[in-house]
């Protein structure tokens, strides 16, 4: 503003002079005024015409450094606000939040515990979005493929869903096979809640099966006790087995339908081809 001020004083002072020139140029050629007064009166006049620019340029100069300021003190703003924003959003991903809308099940920590990144903090479960998880032997696991039909009984009701998941890895010789429930769920279902489950691998019709015995495999001929005389014996036969589920077997030859046979481990009797029951 000083700056403006002064421009303004000089420009004042420059046209007074301009006038006071033009004034005695007038009057020199009329032969009234001196040849002296006209020339300091033009001298003056060119002094504040430098003066006038040199004030214009410096002007300029300090309105440009002004902007140069301005747009330095916008920066530290911008800063100052884009840490405040960078301060609150660390404050706000302190306050932990589900990813979905559900009952609060579990918080495995204690208020003021430190915990590393990863760490479990709570347990949210949608209690009207639940799925099975079951446990199947990994030898029968191979035949279990993804969109099977399952049913699983909850205790309270059976409802039927479909494989969604398989895992790939084996724990403890089993499994873990996700269900999806697709009926609606029954009441009392609820997380954490054992259930049994049955996947339908295959739908055979007319088929001869038994129970499944001790160490009969699929698709193998194996040696079973048929009860004979009323059940005061057993007889060795050889049976030819083919697909198999959790609890029974299909025969394939060996067998008709009728026929009792012993399931249970008779391999002490491995030696013998008729034995007595009593």
């Amino acid at each position: 503003m000083n700056q403006k001020a002064n421009e303004a004083a000089v420009r004042s002072d420059f046209e007074q002079a301009n006038l006071q020139h033009d004034v005695d140029e007038k009057l020199f050629k009329e032969g009234i005024g001196s040849d002296h007064v006209r020339n300091l009166s033009r001298v003056k006049e060119e002094q504040l015409a430098i003066r006038l620019k040199l004030e214009t340029e410096r002007t300029a100069v300090a309105a440009d450094s002004a902007k140069a300021r301005l747009a330095a003190q916008q920066a530290k703003i911008d800063e100052q606000k884009a840490l405040y924003q960078l301060k609150r959003s660390q404050v706000d991903a302190l306050h932990v939040r589900a990813g979905i809308h559900g009952v609060l099940q579990l918080v495995p920590v204690d208020v003021g515990q430190h915990v590393t990144p990863g760490t479990n903090l709570a347990r949210v479960a949608d209690p009207k979005k639940l799925k099975a998880e079951i446990k199947i032997a990994e030898t029968q696991a191979k035949d279990v493929t993804p969109g099977q039909i399952a049913a699983i009984d909850t205790r309270n009701g059976v409802v039927n869903g479909h494989v969604s998941r398989i895992d790939p890895s084996v724990v403890n010789g089993t499994v873990t096979v996700d269900v999806t429930i697709d009926d609606p769920l029954p009441l009392g279902a609820r997380p954490d809640l054992s259930v049994d489950g049955t996947v339908t691998l295959e739908n055979l019709k007319d088929v001869l099966f038994v129970g499944r015995p001790v160490h009969g495999q699929p698709d193998s001929t194996i040696g079973i006790f048929k009860i004979i005389d009323d059940g005061s014996e057993a007889v060795r036969v050889n049976v030819k087995l083919g697909r198999s589920s959790v609890n029974t077997i299909e025969i394939v030859q060996g067998l008709k339908v009728g026929d009792k046979v012993i399931l249970s481990d008779m391999s002490a009797w491995d030696n013998f081809d008729r034995i007595r029951l009593k």
